[in-house]
């Protein structure tokens, strides 16, 4: 049995293998249709969510499976101090694979140690997102037709941002890979980010506080809001939460060929006036991102064509 926790629990090879496969859904999706008859997913959302709980109940509802779970902790034993482990062990019984959101950063590795299915990461706190990142790279290579030799800036939360934190820790084992980190002081990314990631690989970036500058030398521009959630300050959260908006007069500085991307929700760092742009990514990620949970859950079921 086999979990994804981390983005890096799949080697490059796999990750290829799996976005192979969710772009022969893309292309194919009768192919997959029934490849989940009789299968149920478990969706255990600590935390509210929109795009990530509805794509997993979409991908398994395509792959002729079922759904059950909970949307908030509030809806679940948990708010009667039910623990992980205890959650796990009882959702075993009834599911065939959980994907697991939890604002406490190890919580699905937890709930991993304990199940009897597998456990997949939709998101712990401030760690990791996993099936955002495979999403984030599928609609790269699909849009870029490649996944090395690209410059890219990530903009805002880059502190708290696990989306950022898993998206750097993977495509730092492709070749010719920079990056430029875009944020105010107090939102820059963890040392342990730059110190264990970026540092020990050799991997080239820059720290700037202003997008405008570095717009035209990049391929992909990965914008996040700052996190409301994430503050115990809210008047910290004010006085940062404007730090960058996307508009259309920053876009007349970027090059014909940047893709802009965001894992979504949006507040105001993206002007609703570049929506149109063809160059504004954001609402196909959102596409893309359930050939890719469909891709995992077949992957983790052991229902891909090879098996």
């Amino acid at each position: 049995m086999r979990h994804l926790l981390n983005p890096l629990d799949f080697t490059v090879e796999e990750t290829t293998k799996l976005l192979d496969l969710a772009s022969d859904i893309e292309k194919n999706p009768a192919k997959y249709s029934e490849k989940c008859k009789g299968k149920k997913i478990a969706t255990l959302f600590y935390e509210p969510s929109t795009r990530t709980r509805l794509s997993f109940e979409a991908a398994m509802l395509n792959l002729g499976g079922s759904v059950l779970g909970f949307s908030s902790a509030s809806s679940s034993s948990a708010s009667k101090g039910e623990s992980v482990s205890d959650t796990i062990r009882m959702v075993s019984c009834y599911a065939d694979i959980c994907a697991m959101r939890h604002p406490k950063e190890g919580a699905p590795t937890v709930a991993s140690m304990k199940s009897r299915i597998p456990v997949i990461n939709a998101g712990d706190g401030g760690h990791q997102h996993p099936t955002q990142t495979l999403t984030d790279m599928m609609t790269i290579r699909s849009l870029k037709g490649r996944l090395d030799n690209l410059t890219i800036g990530l903009c805002g939360d880059l502190k708290f941002g696990r989306t950022v934190h898993s998206l750097i820790k993977s495509l730092v084992r492709y070749e010719n890979i920079k990056f430029i980190l875009i944020s105010p002081k107090e939102l820059k990314i963890p040392s342990y980010i730059r110190e264990d990631v970026l540092d020990a690989n050799n991997i080239p970036y820059e720290e700037v506080t202003h997008m405008e500058d570095k717009l035209k030398d990049l391929d992909i521009l990965y914008m996040t809001r700052v996190q409301q959630e994430r503050f115990f300050n809210e008047e910290e959260y004010i006085r940062l939460k404007d730090s960058y908006i996307l508009d259309k007069e920053k876009m007349n500085l970027a090059n014909e060929g940047m893709l802009v991307l965001h894992p979504l929700p949006r507040v105001n760092e993206i002007s609703v006036e570049i929506d149109d742009d063809p160059r504004a990514c954001y609402f196909k990620q959102v596409q893309y991102s359930v050939y890719v949970r469909m891709a995992i859950i077949l992957t983790l079921l052991g229902l891909t064509d090879n098996n």
